[in-house]
C-alpha cells in the first residue's frame, strides 16, 4: 500500500483540534479555514476507517477510537520533531512544548511556585501540565516526561531517580485533641496507605482509623489545615505550611522513612534538551 501523504497532514490537523478545542481555533493554527479543517478530519476518519471526533456547536472532543489513535500517533509526531531539530542542530537548544505528567503533589505544591523561574531561565519553552498520581499509560498523549512519586514501575521507559523527601505526620493546632486520620489512597492497590513511623532501623506500623479518604494529597492537606486530622504528609514543599504555624509537626523523631520521586519518559538515542533541562530543574528543588 503506497503512502499518502494526506494521512500526515490529517494527523496534523487532527493534532491542532485536540489542542484547541473547536475546528475555528485549529483552522488558525494550521492557516486553514474551518469548512479546510472539517474537510480534513472527514478524509481522516474516511482514511483509518473510524470517527475521531465527537461534534458539538460548542466543543469537539475525541471518541473513544479517537483517543486510542491520538494516543498512538502523538508520540510519532514528537519524534518526527525530535528528528528535524536534530538535522537542524537545535538539539541543544531549550525550546519548544514540554508535556509533562507529575504525581499531583509535586504539581500543585513543588513545582507550580517554581514555574516562572522555569520559564524565565528558559524563554523558548511551554509546558503543558497535567497532574495525575496514575502510572497506566503515563505517556499517552505524546507526555513526554512523567514524574511519580514511589518505587520504580517496571517496563520499557527510561526511569531517573529525581530526589526523596521525608514522610512527616502533622496536623493543625486546633486538631491536636482529637484522634482522626486523614486517609491517602494508594494508586496502585486503591487500598489507604498504611501509617508507618520510622526512627533509624525502627519502623512501627500504626493502625489508624478516619472518615475521609482521598487520592489527592494536596486536597487532604488543604482537610488537615482545617482541622479535620492527622496527615502523613510528603515533607517536601511543606515549609510553608509548618514555618507560618498553620500546621504542626508531630513526633518529629520518628520521621526517617523516605519517599523517592521518578521521572519516566521514552528510551531514545539522545535525551530531548527540554526534558534534560527540566529534569535538572526538578532535581535542584
Amino acid at each position: 500500500m503506497a503512502f499518502d501523504a494526506r494521512l500526515l497532514s490529517g494527523i496534523g490537523v487532527m493534532m491542532a483540534v485536540v489542542e484547541s478545542g473547536t475546528f475555528n481555533r485549529a483552522a488558525e493554527s494550521v492557516r486553514l479555514t474551518p469548512s479546510g479543517v472539517s474537510r480534513a478530519i472527514a478524509r481522516l476518519e474516511r482514511q483509518v476507517g473510524a470517527r475521531l471526533f465527537h461534534r458539538t456547536p460548542r466543543a469537539v472532543t475525541l471518541t473513544e477510537e479517537g483517543r486510542r489513535f491520538h494516543a498512538e500517533v502523538a508520540p510519532l509526531l514528537a519524534g518526527i520533531e525530535e528528528a528535524a531539530e536534530e538535522v537542524a542542530g537545535a538539539r541543544a537548544a531549550v525550546r519548544g512544548r514540554l508535556r509533562l505528567s507529575a504525581d499531583p503533589w509535586f504539581a500543585r505544591v513543588v513545582l507550580a511556585p517554581r514555574l516562572p523561574e522555569l520559564t524565565a531561565r528558559h524563554p523558548e519553552l511551554f509546558v503543558e501540565l497535567m497532574a495525575s498520581n496514575h502510572r497506566e499509560e503515563m505517556m499517552a498523549g505524546g507526555v513526554d516526561l512523567a514524574l511519580r512519586f514511589g518505587p520504580p514501575a517496571p517496563g520499557k521507559l527510561a526511569v531517573r531517580k529525581i530526589l526523596e523527601t521525608r514522610i512527616v505526620t502533622c496536623a493543625a493546632p486546633s486538631y491536636l485533641a482529637r484522634h482522626e486520620a486523614l486517609l491517602f489512597r494508594d494508586p496502585q492497590s486503591g487500598r489507604p496507605f498504611a501509617w508507618e513511623f520510622h526512627r533509624g532501623t525502627e519502623i512501627v506500623q500504626v493502625e489508624v482509623r478516619g472518615r475521609l479518604v482521598t487520592d489527592d494529597p494536596s486536597t487532604a492537606l488543604a482537610a488537615c489545615e482545617a482541622g479535620q486530622g492527622l496527615f502523613q504528609s510528603f515533607a517536601l514543599g511543606l515549609a510553608p505550611w509548618l514555618e507560618s504555624g498553620r500546621l504542626v509537626q508531630v513526633l518529629p523523631d520518628w520521621s526517617d522513612e523516605r519517599f523517592p520521586l521518578y521521572a519516566y519518559h521514552r528510551t531514545r538515542r539522545h535525551t530531548p534538551a527540554k526534558v534534560e533541562a527540566f529534569l535538572a530543574f526538578a532535581g535542584e528543588g
